[in-house]
């Protein structure tokens, strides 16, 4: 496993102990208890992708690695809502090599 492979696994892991646990001052608890359920990620992923795609088109690569690091963060907590996990990710990717 790659450094890559270590900070993902490592917020995924941070992510499962914030589902488990429900800290009262964390963002990730938040989108777990949140009114709208998993609508309130499934809007945070169309709201972050609209700004990846914005920023992609005026080439400012600084706000492109931001968006994009937003993005598989509400990725990697929808997973979890769903019971899946990093490795349900890599399993798909690894078969479309």
């Amino acid at each position: 496993m790659d450094d890559a492979d270590d900070v993902i696994d490592d917020l995924f892991a941070v992510i499962e102990d914030r589902k488990e646990n429900l800290p009262e001052d964390s963002y990730t608890t938040s989108l777990f208890t949140h009114e709208k359920g998993e609508n309130a990620v499934l809007e945070k992923l169309g709201e972050e992708t609209t700004e990846l795609i914005l920023a992609a088109k005026d080439d400012d690569r600084e706000e492109l690695a931001h968006e994009s690091a937003d993005i598989v963060y509400h990725l990697l907590v929808l997973l979890s809502m769903k019971g899946m996990d990093v490795e349900d990710l890599r399993a798909e990717l690894s078969k479309r090599r």
